[in-house]
């Protein structure tokens, strides 16, 4: 038995250690489009730098009414990141840029409907669409209802807590 806790506790060490690394996000790299107007400040002479803006600008108006550069203001990012909570998409660190790293580790929201499987474990649908998931025991003293309130936070090691409308909170999961 001791063996298995010498084994359990070494490869949490060795999670927790590696947390910072495996977190750390490569930072994002500006599109051709953008970088080529930002390019044209480096032109000293007044005429070459407008004639710069402008063909760089023009490029960049094509390439966003093409769908090649999508923008993105910070409240359509918050949206963003609020809508994929819970969900595991490390591609979404784009989103992130000029965020705090708290932003967003727990969000409020409104359930539609709650069931309960056969195991006495809750399954909570927002009126978003986001679906929740129970993944431990715990009980929860009044059943959940069309509008309850439910705050979700970000636990330890990509785990969740949901609370239904000021509850103690259950751990749970996204299932979509």
């Amino acid at each position: 038995m001791s063996q298995i806790r010498f084994a359990f506790a070494a490869a949490l060490a060795v999670a927790l250690a590696a947390g910072p690394a495996l977190a750390a996000k490569p930072a994002p790299t500006r599109a051709p489009a953008v970088q080529a107007v930002v390019d044209c400040r480096k032109i000293e002479d007044g005429a070459q730098r407008l004639a710069c803006y402008d063909a760089a600008v023009a490029k960049m108006d094509e390439a966003q009414s093409n769908g090649d550069l999508v923008t993105l203001d910070r409240e359509q990012r918050r949206q963003v990141r609020h809508q994929a909570f819970g969900l595991t998409l490390p591609s979404l660190a784009m989103f992130d840029v000029g965020e705090k790293d708290d932003a967003v580790n727990k969000i409020d929201e409104t359930l539609a409907s709650a069931r309960q499987d056969p195991q006495g474990k809750w399954t909570f649908v927002m009126q978003d669409g986001q679906v929740w998931r129970q993944i431990d025991d715990e009980f929860l003293s009044r059943d959940p209802h069309n509008g309850s309130a439910i705050v979700i936070t970000r636990a330890m090691i990509g785990s969740y807590m949901l609370s239904v409308d000021g509850q103690p909170a259950v751990r749970a999961h996204r299932d979509n």
